[in-house]
C-alpha cells in the first residue's frame, strides 16, 4: 500500500505547474482543493487568462474599432499570434495550421475538401467507439452526398484490418488520435501510412490527443486534423479550435467553403467579389476571429511553448504509471492500455455504476473525475497540474467505495488514509 506520505515526497521531486492554475475547492474530504482528474474533458484555467482577456476588454473600451489595427494586440491579425504554438504544438509547419471554429466545425469544414466519394471509393472508416460527434458527422457527411450512412461508415475496433478488407473502396479514414473512452493511443503514422497505401485520406481528430501526447503531422503526412482547445489546452468551455492541411494540398484544387477570412490579408480590404485563397491553411477560414475566444488560446499556448510537450509527456507517462500502481491493488478493471507508449494520460476504469461513483468521489471525497455511461469513469493525471497526491487520493476514495485488497486494508485500520488520517 502506498502512503499518502510517499505521494507528498513525489511531489516534492516531480512537483509540475500547478501554481499557475485555479485550482476549485473541494466540495467533500478533508483537502481544500479538488484533486481534478477530469483536464480530459475540461482543463483548469490558468491564472494570466482573467489578466490577459481584461487586456483585451479594455482595448475595446478605449479604441471601439480601431482596436483592429491600434490594440496592443491588434485584432485583424490575431490569429497570427496563435499559428507558430499551435503549429509546434502538433508538429506542422504554421502555414499548415490555422486556430478557428469549433472542432466539429472544422471538421465539416475540411471534410467538404476531403470526403470525395466516388464510384465505389465511398467508404469513411471509423473506431467503433467513436465521440458520438464524430460519428453524427460523418454520417451526416455520407447523407450529404446522397449515400446510406449505414452502409458507408465503417465502425472497427481494428482500423489497419479495416483499410485492408474494404481496401479501394475507402475514400476517408477519420480517427480519433486518442480514444476518448479509453484512452488509447493510436498508431496514427502507421494507420496514415496505411490509408494512403490503399489511396485514402487520413485524417484525425485530435481533441484528446494535442496537448496531450507528443506530435508530428507533417513527419506522419497527415492529410488533415482537427482538434478542440478546451481539454488539455485550457482554454475555457466551448474554446476555439484548431486545424491542420498538409502543405502539399494547399493551392490544390480541392472544393472548399470560402467566406471574408478565406482570402489573403493583403487584399481582404479590397472587397472585391471574388476570393484569392491564400496557399495554406488560413484558406480554410471563413469568419473573422473572435477576438475575446481566442485570448484564453494564445496564453495557453504560451504555456506549452514554455515548458514544452517532451517535459509535459515525461512527467505525465510517471504520474500515470504511479496512479495506474494504485489502482492494481484494488481490482478494479483499468481498460486503458498500460503500456505507457500506447496511452496518455487518462486511464478508463469499468465499473458497475459509472455515474454513481464518480458522483461519490466528487461530493464524499473532492475528487473530481467523469463518467462515460454505462461503465466507464474516466481518470486523467494532466501533468501541467496534477499532483501524485491528486492520485493517491483518487486511488484511496476508489478503494472506500468499491473496495477490494486496498480498501480492506484501509478499513482494517480502522481510519482509512482516504479520510485524512
Amino acid at each position: 500500500m502506498r502512503l499518502e506520505a510517499e505521494a507528498r515526497r513525489l511531489d516534492a521531486g516531480d512537483p509540475g505547474h500547478r501554481e499557475l492554475f485555479l485550482v476549485p475547492p473541494a466540495e467533500g474530504g478533508d483537502y481544500p482543493e479538488t484533486a481534478y482528474l477530469a483536464g480530459n474533458s475540461l482543463g483548469l484555467q490558468p491564472r494570466a487568462v482573467r489578466g490577459e482577456l481584461l487586456q483585451e476588454l479594455d482595448a475595446w473600451a478605449r479604441l471601439g474599432v480601431e482596436g483592429h489595427l491600434e490594440a496592443e494586440r491588434p485584432w485583424l491579425p490575431y490569429h497570427e499570434l496563435l499559428r507558430e504554438p499551435a503549429a509546434r504544438l502538433v508538429g506542422a509547419l504554421p502555414a499548415e495550421t490555422v486556430v478557428m471554429n469549433s472542432l466539429t466545425v472544422n471538421l465539416h469544414l475540411l471534410m467538404v475538401s476531403f470526403y470525395r466519394p466516388e464510384g465505389a471509393r465511398t467508404l469513411i472508416v471509423v473506431e467503433d467507439t467513436a465521440f458520438p460527434s464524430d460519428s453524427y458527422a460523418v454520417r451526416s457527411q455520407a447523407a450529404f452526398h446522397g449515400l446510406d450512412p449505414d452502409e458507408t461508415v465503417v465502425r472497427t475496433n481494428d482500423p489497419l484490418a479495416a483499410i485492408r478488407e474494404h481496401g479501394d473502396r475507402v475514400a476517408l479514414v477519420l480517427l480519433g488520435g486518442v480514444n476518448y473512452l479509453t484512452g488509447e493511443l493510436m498508431d496514427i503514422p502507421g494507420i496514415t501510412a496505411a490509408g494512403h497505401s490503399a489511396g485514402a485520406v487520413v485524417g484525425w481528430d485530435l481533441a484528446h490527443a494535442a496537448g496531450n501526447v507528443p506530435l508530428r503531422l507533417h513527419e506522419w503526412g497527415v492529410d488533415f486534423a482537427a482538434w478542440c482547445s478546451y481539454k488539455y489546452l485550457n482554454s475555457g468551455p466551448g474554446a476555439v479550435a484548431g486545424a491542420f492541411v498538409h502543405e502539399r494540398h494547399a493551392g490544390g484544387d480541392r472544393p472548399r467553403f470560402e467566406g471574408w477570412w478565406s482570402t489573403e490579408a493583403a487584399t481582404r480590404f479590397e472587397m472585391a467579389p471574388v476570393s484569392r485563397p491564400p496557399r495554406s491553411a488560413d484558406a480554410w477560414q471563413v469568419s473573422n476571429p473572435p477576438i475575446l475566444a481566442m485570448s484564453p488560446v494564445r496564453t495557453s499556448l504560451e504555456l506549452f511553448d514554455t515548458i514544452g510537450m517532451p517535459a509535459l509527456r515525461a512527467r505525465s507517462e510517471r504520474l500515470t504509471a504511479y496512479l495506474q500502481s494504485l489502482l492494481d491493488p484494488i481490482g478494479v478493471e483499468v481498460v486503458t492500455p498500460r503500456d505507457p507508449a500506447r496511452r496518455g494520460c487518462q486511464l478508463s476504469l469499468r465499473v458497475a455504476d459509472a455515474g454513481g461513483l464518480s458522483k461519490s468521489l466528487r461530493h464524499r471525497h473532492g475528487v473530481i473525475a467523469d463518467s462515460r455511461e454505462p461503465d466507464i469513469v474516466r481518470l486523467a493525471p494532466v501533468p501541467l497540474y496534477s499532483t501524485y497526491h491528486d492520485c493517491w487520493r483518487a486511488a484511496a476514495a476508489i478503494a472506500h467505495e468499491v473496495g477490494g485488497i486496498m480498501g480492506s486494508v484501509w478499513k482494517a485500520c480502522g481510519r482509512s488514509e482516504a479520510e485524512g488520517a
